[in-house]
């Protein structure tokens, strides 16, 4: 059973789920989590999926404000054993329903291109150029709410 929840900043939850992004998103690509940018993360909204069962963090994301009417969803992360089961889906519908309950009325973000597709099946569109950063190239996705 999986389960979403909030995480505040700075917990043990908080932890787990920097340690999930490096392991899930920077480590393959030989990228390192910096911890001068944890600052940065005390304003954002951190989203967990927990199995309910063994108490783990099997996912996370984040949402960042960009303006009154934008937020940015960054760092999607499903732990490799449980990718394939439908957890970044729920993530991403909870985030948008998180989203939409705090006022904003936009969700966008940079795909990596080989999640491109997901992303087009929730209803997501591309946006402007491709561009690249740290030799990975990014679409812009948006979303309204």
């Amino acid at each position: 059973m999986k389960k979403m929840i909030d995480i505040d900043f700075g917990s043990s939850r908080y932890d787990e789920l920097v340690e999930l992004r490096y392991k899930v998103l920077l480590e393959p690509l030989g990228l390192k989590f910096l911890d001068k940018y944890r600052e940065k993360e005390i304003g954002y909204l951190h989203i967990g999926c927990l199995d309910s069962l063994e108490n783990k963090l099997v996912g996370g994301l984040m949402l960042i404000p960009v303006n009154d009417e934008e937020i940015r969803m960054m760092q999607v992360a499903v732990d490799t054993k449980h990718q394939r089961e439908g957890i970044g889906h729920e993530m991403v519908k909870y985030a948008e329903t998180r989203a939409k309950k705090a006022g904003y009325s936009r969700l966008v973000m940079n795909a990596m291109l080989s999640v491109v597709h997901f992303y087009e099946q929730m209803g997501y569109r591309q946006e402007g150029d491709l561009f690249e950063e740290n030799g990975i190239t990014f679409a812009r996705m948006v979303k309204d709410l």
